[in-house]
């Protein structure tokens, strides 16, 4: 099993942390997504994902070349169901699949790295303007999660058993921080990722610990 990423890709860390969790071996493969404009772009990656876009997650000989993160990640924990990053009640996993999908859907894609490219060559905003599109779209989703883990959260976002929803946030908040978005407003989150920081399949997961890390 190999797969192709990105350190500082937020898709691309949900799938690592996945794998920890689940003692997977796989070899990792970089992908630079800014070198000579991008390596995602090239025919050959290209070939094995259409989007352009990692991670993406090989198995066999090429015949298993899977794309998209949540994908991936469900792929994951039904050919290595233990531990599970779902719960089993068919209501808790569909409120856990929702705040996933609200991070992984919502906030993500607006803030991705071709998204900030776009907006910064095309469409000309300066850098302080950029800026304000990236913090406007983590305040808007982190607000609304903020409420919905007020009401399901215990040590991690669903109760105190890491699920699939915890996976997602802890790439976004490293992402946030980054682009230095204050984050006292949101109390949850923030005790979330203090405590998925303590497990070492999240730490080994992170993008400094990466090969590829520059």
């Amino acid at each position: 099993m190999k797969l192709l990423g990105y350190w500082r890709s937020s898709a691309a860390y949900r799938v690592r942390i996945a794998l920890n969790i689940k003692g997977v071996d796989v070899e990792h493969q970089s992908i630079h997504l800014v070198k000579a404009g991008g390596e995602q772009h090239q025919a050959d990656y290209a070939a094995l994902n259409p989007q352009e876009l990692v991670p993406t997650l090989i198995e066999g000989d090429d015949e298993l070349a899977l794309s998209q993160s949540l994908a991936i990640i469900e792929y994951l924990d039904e050919v290595y169901p233990e531990p599970p990053l779902l719960p089993h009640d068919v209501k808790d996993k569909a409120i856990v699949r929702a705040m996933a999908l609200a991070i992984a859907c919502e906030i993500h894609p607006l803030n991705n790295l071709r998204v900030l490219q776009y907006l910064s060559g095309p469409a000309g905003l300066d850098e302080a303007a950029k800026s304000a599109w990236y913090h406007h779209w983590i305040h808007s989703g982190f607000s609304a999660l903020e409420t919905q883990l007020a009401t399901y959260a215990g040590r991690y976002c669903f109760g105190d058993t890491v699920t699939l929803a915890d996976l997602c946030l802890i790439p976004q908040v490293y992402n946030a921080k980054r682009f230095n978005v204050a984050l006292s407003a949101y109390p949850h989150i923030e005790r979330i990722y203090d405590n998925c920081l303590q497990l070492d399949a999240f730490i080994q997961a992170s993008p400094e610990q990466q090969a590829d890390a520059s």
